[in-house]
């Protein structure tokens, strides 16, 4: 088991009457890929900025390798920021963008020339240091961003949606090398996005956060297979969520139609919110699955068919390589397995259960 490198401990956060986060704890293993994602105003942006420095908590403490950091300036923080803006200087060359905190901490001109020299082989733009940064295409723009980050040799990399600015190529390619830089540095990543796809791409660890909440912390396997409540079920990829009733230990009700299921523990003629991946349901013949339902619309999105099927007065979202036409007939089955139970919340943003040690 990896160490623990960064410890948020009760952490509140305030502006005026609004409440950004609230009580959070959160940490962070050495050498670890860690996401925090959510909505716009969900508080990972500010527990970002909390880490690096830029804002101080209201209450709790950060610490950092043992030491407590809560109030200690950004610049004597072992760790460095990109943020979506790349905040690059126009009138300096790349390697002088690369050089410029190098140059505060006034090394030698030997040293500097040769950390460009390395910082511009790792991000792949060898040869580019004598030019102006309005001669770079965003994506390059964005690697010397990192480069000026990672020259000063941070033990954690902070990354505010750095790709937000970039076209979708692009950004899929960057999302592969900031998993190649994590490896070849061996440092710690603490990363910032409302993509899920972005999350569940590059992570070893998500934490999903709603309304100063974390929702769910895991794997992205874990996150996506077994999300803790509707809202991470919602948020993370496409899902039927359905009002169901837990008649008891792997049988659920959903739609007027009893489904075995795999979960347990909910007790009796329970309500549940019941999440079936579209890419769970399973389409056949009519009168050989749990109901019957009509194709009602149907779009091809390369890889599969995304369908909406109307069942027992629920409109299913479907994706199938099958092709079906609108108007057919057809049943829908879904295994035990991939019915995912999960217990209804109190309020919109109830807490989920804290990270485990």
């Amino acid at each position: 088991m990896k160490k623990k490198l960064i410890d948020l401990i009760n952490i509140s956060k305030s502006y005026g009457e609004n409440v950004i986060l609230d009580d959070l704890n959160l940490y962070v293993r050495e050498n670890e890929f860690i996401t925090l994602l959510g909505p716009s105003g969900c508080g990972k942006t500010t527990t970002l900025r909390l880490i690096g420095g830029f804002e101080t908590p209201d209450k709790g403490k950060i610490l950092f390798d043992g030491e407590d950091i809560t109030n200690k300036p950004a610049n004597e923080r072992q760790l460095n920021t990109v943020f979506q803006k790349y905040s690059l200087f126009p009138n300096m060359t790349v390697g002088e963008n690369i050089a410029f905190g190098l140059r505060i901490k006034k090394k030698s001109e030997s040293y500097i020339r040769e950390k460009i020299d390395y910082s511009l082989n790792l991000v792949n733009l060898q040869g580019y240091e004598n030019r102006s940064i309005d001669e770079l295409s965003g994506g390059q723009q964005q690697r010397i961003a990192i480069a000026r980050a990672i020259v000063n040799e941070p033990k954690v990399l902070l990354l505010d949606e750095p790709l937000g600015a970039l076209d979708l190529k692009m950004r899929q390619s960057m999302q592969y090398e900031l998993m190649r830089l994590k490896e070849e540095l061996g440092i710690t990543f603490i990363y910032v996005t409302h993509d899920q796809e972005e999350a569940l791409t590059m992570s070893d660890t998500i934490v999903v956060m709603n309304q100063g909440y974390i929702q769910q912390i895991g794997t992205p396997e874990d996150i996506y297979n077994e999300p803790e409540n509707a809202f991470v079920a919602d948020f993370i990829g496409e899902s039927n969520i359905i009002d169901g009733i837990m008649i008891h230990d792997r049988l659920v009700e959903i739609l007027g139609v009893k489904m075995d299921c795999v979960d347990c523990g909910f007790g009796n003629n329970t309500p549940v919110d019941v999440v079936i991946r579209p890419e769970d349901v399973e389409l056949g013949e009519p009168g050989k699955g749990y109901m019957d339902g009509v194709v009602t619309s149907n779009i091809f999105k390369g890889v599969h068919y995304e369908l909406d099927v109307m069942a027992n007065g629920y409109e299913w979202l479907v994706q199938t390589t099958k092709y079906f036409e609108i108007g057919s007939k057809v049943s829908l089955n879904v295994i035990p397995f991939n019915i995912q139970i999960m217990h209804k919340p109190e309020s919109s943003d109830e807490k989920a259960v804290e990270m485990d040690e």
